[in-house]
């Protein structure tokens, strides 16, 4: 399937509330508030190649963060994947969209069907990956700055590990490395993963 003809979980932004699809918007939440909030606003499968060009819905992409236990170490990657716009730029955030086949059954809930499209995208990207590392979800981004961002909205989870060698990357994440969170602003970074920095630095102040 062509990448046009896939199908992707977005929610109408009218439906959403106003401080969540703002020009710059950085939110810490709790994952039941974004999920029954979702559910609520309804959501659907859409066509990518008519989705991408619809800015009156946002897709919704598990944006997954790695740090170490202490947070002072963030894993960060060269984009090199199919998004063309994103070429170069650094990320920090391990993601993409949700589908059809994160769904189990048609009465699934958004819940579950983010958790699977999570889980799902940290097995593709990551051929090695330390299971027992709690993933909390700790909030949303999303911007109309970009043509990227004005059709996305990221589900930001984090990963805290005490074993950073216990993640190897697959092929999409190129350059994959390790740098001090600190240090990170010296790369040429993506609008989201400033704005995931902004949210992680948000419940690390001290950072």
């Amino acid at each position: 399937m062509s990448k046009e003809q896939e199908q992707v979980l977005c929610i109408n932004r009218k439906r959403l509330p106003q401080s969540w699809v703002s020009r710059r918007t950085v939110l810490p939440m709790h994952f039941y508030t974004f999920a029954d909030t979702c559910t609520k606003a309804g959501f659907s499968f859409v066509r990518r190649g008519i989705a991408e060009e619809d800015r009156q819905k946002k897709q919704i992409i598990p944006y997954i963060l790695l740090q170490t236990a202490d947070g002072s170490m963030t894993a960060a990657y060269n984009r090199q994947g199919s998004e063309k716009r994103l070429h170069e730029l650094w990320s920090i955030g391990i993601g993409g969209h949700i589908n059809p086949e994160d769904t189990a059954m048609e009465t699934d809930s958004f819940k579950n069907i983010l958790e699977t499209g999570m889980q799902r995208e940290l097995d593709e990207e990551l051929i090695q990956r330390v299971t027992g590392d709690p993933i909390e979800f700790i909030g949303i981004i999303s911007e109309d700055i970009t043509p990227v961002g004005s059709v996305h909205m990221g589900a930001v989870f984090l990963i805290r590990t005490q074993t950073p060698e216990g993640y190897l990357p697959g092929d999409e994440l190129h350059r994959f490395t390790w740098h001090a969170t600190q240090t990170l602003c010296q790369l040429d970074l993506e609008l989201w993963s400033e704005l995931a920095l902004e949210l992680t630095n948000s419940l690390n102040p001290a950072l």
